[in-house]
């Protein structure tokens, strides 16, 4: 579980990283991501819509996307703020294709390093 300092709380940090962020549209999931100014540890924070499912539906994605983050929170880059908000596909997709897509996300926004076995 993400600890409370490497999640995003506010609805005004929410807002500011999916208006301001750069974005990278997956197959399951749509990642924004806005370098803090304050810097600090990173920040993640999840959108999981109705439109994903019913609310077990939407709390296993919930936690699904959580425990890859907090995978990625120490490589992470200081300062980044990350919002990830589910699509519908999401519900139906498997672990390992969700880990895959963030982490493609995740290098290309600058928020971890490119790993060496390129997914």
């Amino acid at each position: 579980m993400l600890e409370r300092g490497s999640r995003i709380t506010s609805g005004d940090d929410y807002r500011g990283v999916v208006r301001r962020g750069s974005r990278f549209v997956g197959e399951h999931t749509v990642t924004y991501v806005r370098m803090n100014p304050k810097g600090g540890q990173p920040r993640f924070g999840f959108i999981v819509a109705k439109t994903v499912g019913n609310a077990v539906t939407r709390n296993l994605v919930r936690r699904r996307l959580k425990a890859i983050c907090h995978d990625s929170v120490d490589s992470a880059a200081r300062g980044s703020d990350v919002v990830i908000r589910a699509l519908p596909s999401a519900a139906t997709a498997p672990f390992a294709a969700l880990h895959d897509e963030l982490d493609r996300a995740f290098a290309k926004r600058g928020v971890t390093p490119i790993p060496t076995d390129a997914r």
